[in-house]
């Protein structure tokens, strides 16, 4: 099964946001190099809100282009096999944190939005992935700043799409 192929099938079992969910799979359909950044209509990304459930926090990078605090993630590669593993090693390569988890039950949002040319969409799969008890961060390259914040400090430094990523996992972790 290609990285396409797992994508898709990821996307029809996403019980979310249905119309959005459309979105995705009509631009896969009609683009069938969109799940890579040279698609220049857009492209797929996978990312997860990288959680200490212990201490009710998460970890945020402050991404060196956009100066924004967000979840890790970023583009799929041709060495990822599942959209799954694509967020965990953007997760585990942008937190420096070994031995991740993503929180079963796939995707738990999904996020299009505009980037700068030549690219025109971001396809965000949104997981959530669990620190391991005791997890150390690590900068990475791709950051200025990694923090973790309280749930309920979220709101004030990140925007929309962070803040419903970590409420619909508050959701699913009940």
């Amino acid at each position: 099964m290609t990285l396409y192929d797992d994508a898709v099938l990821v996307l029809k079992g996403y019980e979310g946001q249905p119309e959005l969910r459309q979105v995705y799979l009509d631009h896969l359909a009609a683009h069938p190099d969109g799940m890579y950044k040279p698609c220049g209509a857009g492209h797929l990304t996978s990312s997860a809100l990288v959680i200490d459930l212990a201490r009710g926090r998460v970890l945020l990078t402050l991404h060196r282009k956009l100066n924004m605090w967000l979840q890790m993630g970023g583009h799929c590669e041709e060495g990822d096999r599942t959209v799954e593993e694509a967020a965990l090693r953007e997760a585990t390569e942008e937190s420096g944190i070994a031995g991740l988890t993503l929180l079963p039950g796939g995707p738990v949002r999904l996020d299009r939005h505009p980037i700068p040319a030549p690219c025109h969409w971001h396809l965000d799969v949104q997981y959530a992935a669990l620190a391991p008890a005791g997890a150390e961060a690590a900068i990475s390259d791709e950051s200025l700043d990694l923090r973790w914040f309280a749930y309920d400090e979220v709101a004030g430094v990140a925007d929309t799409s962070v803040v419903r990523l970590l409420e619909g996992t508050l959701a699913r972790l009940g």
